[in-house]
């Protein structure tokens, strides 16, 4: 066998996950990776040791190692290859490069693990195959639940109507003066009228409760239960439950299709008791010979406060935007002292702000034909051959500080010609025949990987290839405007505070 083990361990040599793709004992995997930190040399800048059994290839990560355990014949050069793929997995599932993050989600890691390596011997997949592999979804079985749910959710509405129906009944005969009618099994001869109404309204009331669900095999975005209604809404609540369980629906707008399924899919963020959501949205139209059309940002700072202690604090914005966007506080924000401070504090200091609620604080614009704000440049150019046309797209980012993750870049396609033949391409792509698209997908453009290609052959003609939609969403705002601090209005303290950024895409089209 080629790969012995794969494992993350700490600089003193403790294991904190380790995949044996051998047989081995705990002992022996345990007694290799201690051996390993007492066989590097300081000052030398190596990638692998020996010894006389096993080869150690290796890659610091902060205060960890990702370690590959290899015999010494195997192909020095393929387990680099190998090794940095690991590495570029660990930050797909673990926030932070620590020990108690690792053992957090340490059966992702060993799942993803054994997708990259299969008895030894590497697997040709790359980041974003992984990502879909371990996600494990099934067509079918989200059918399956939501044709069990409409049904139960069916019977419950069958149950209250036979419910109602007893207890209207029941009043009529109480009206009348005869006997209650009996209940199913148990007869109106062995029921009491008090007993029984008192059963007809505990039926009426626990049917009515919510029901608490089992917790699905993964994690899934907010609930959108099925809704009782016309037999012809059924596809649309159908529709709908898929889009709670995680699954990309195809809609008109590309742009917002991409973020709604990256918003289910993103890790949970840890929300202190003041929290912010800085969001910036993008609406951008560019020409397909160069050339800004319209680009307008919009963005805003969300203030979530959830213990009432907190109420009475100001924020410390730190501006370094040289764009020249124009900026909007609250009307209940002091303007003056934001204008001179740079504090975002509410006009009379005695009062707090609302607690647990989403509060826009401060919003910004920013309107331009610059052509040199476009954040990612998509340059499209169609030629003309004997049997049809050789397109040509490339992308590269201008904004060296961004780091646009899940980008889609879509290009429409003839209609009843077939699938494009792929020539060179940079990233992976998806050809959807019902929507006659072609979407490049790259999962992260950032400032090594700045720049891009695409080329592919297909009957058509130019004007064919436009508009290209371009999709996308990231962690980093585009106007540099970031909360530094949060100190309370008494005594200055500073208080603990989360953030959580996002910049993505309302509409981005090259016509």
């Amino acid at each position: 066998m080629v790969l012995l083990a794969a494992a993350v361990c700490t600089k003193a040599g403790k294991a904190i996950v380790s995949r044996q793709f051998v047989e081995m004992t705990r002992t022996r995997i345990e007694g290799l990776l201690a051996a390993f930190p007492k066989l590097m040399n300081t000052g030398k800048q190596h990638t692998f040791v020996e010894t006389e059994s096993v080869r150690y290839v290796y890659q610091p990560m902060e205060k960890l190692y990702m370690v590959l355990i290899t015999t010494k014949n195997s192909n020095i050069l393929e387990d680099l290859e190998t090794l940095r793929l690991f590495s570029r997995v660990i930050p797909e599932y673990c926030r932070a490069l620590e020990e108690n993050e690792i053992s957090e989600h340490c059966f992702d890691l060993i799942f993803a693990f054994d997708e990259i390596v299969a008895l030894g011997y590497r697997e040709n997949v790359n980041l974003a195959q992984i990502r879909t592999f371990t996600e494990m979804d099934s067509h079918e079985e989200k059918v399956f639940r939501a044709v069990r749910e409409t049904q139960e959710r069916e019977a419950k509405a069958e149950m209250r109507r036979k419910a109602k129906e007893l207890q209207q009944a029941r009043r009529d005969a109480e009206r009348q003066g005869k006997k209650a009618p009996g209940f199913g099994g148990f007869g109106s001869s062995t029921v009491s009228g008090g007993s029984t109404t008192s059963m007809i309204t505990e039926t009426i009331i626990d049917t009515d409760k919510p029901k608490v669900a089992p917790a699905p095999a993964r994690p899934s975005g907010p609930s959108k239960a099925l809704k009782l209604g016309a037999k012809g809404k059924e596809v649309d609540n159908f529709v709908d439950k898929l889009k709670s369980e995680g699954e990309n629906i195809i809609s008109s707008n590309m742009g917002k299709r991409t973020s709604e399924a990256t918003k289910v899919h993103a890790p949970p963020i840890n929300m202190e008791s003041v929290h912010m959501k800085i969001e910036e949205k993008i609406t951008l139209t560019c020409g397909r010979d160069g050339g800004l059309q319209n680009m307008e940002l919009h963005g805003m700072i969300m203030l979530r406060i959830s213990d009432d202690k907190f109420g009475r604090i100001r924020l410390h914005v730190e501006n370094e935007d040289k764009k020249g966007v124009q900026l909007q506080t609250h009307p209940n924000v002091d303007k003056k002292l934001f204008t001179a401070e740079s504090l975002i504090g509410l006009k009379n200091p005695e009062k707090s702000f609302p607690v647990n609620s989403d509060v826009g604080v401060l919003k910004w614009r920013l309107q331009t034909t610059e052509e040199s704000f476009i954040p990612l440049t998509i340059n499209c150019w169609p030629s003309e051959s004997g049997n049809g046309c050789d397109v040509n797209i490339e992308y590269e980012l201008q904004e060296d500080n961004l780091e646009l993750n899940d980008v889609i870049i879509t290009i429409p396609l003839p209609s009843g010609v077939g699938a494009p033949v792929i020539g060179e391409i940079d990233g992976e792509y998806r050809h959807d025949s019902r929507r006659n698209t072609l979407e490049w997908c790259l999962p992260v453009i950032d400032a090594k990987n700045k720049s891009g290609s695409l080329e592919f052959s297909i009957a058509g003609q130019p004007n064919d290839f436009f508009p290209v939609q371009v999709s996308f969403i990231s962690k980093k705002n585009y106007c540099n405007i970031q909360v530094t601090k949060v100190t309370q209005v008494d005594g200055n303290s500073p208080v603990r505070f989360s953030t959580e950024t996002t910049f993505l895409v309302d509409k981005y089209e090259i016509l």
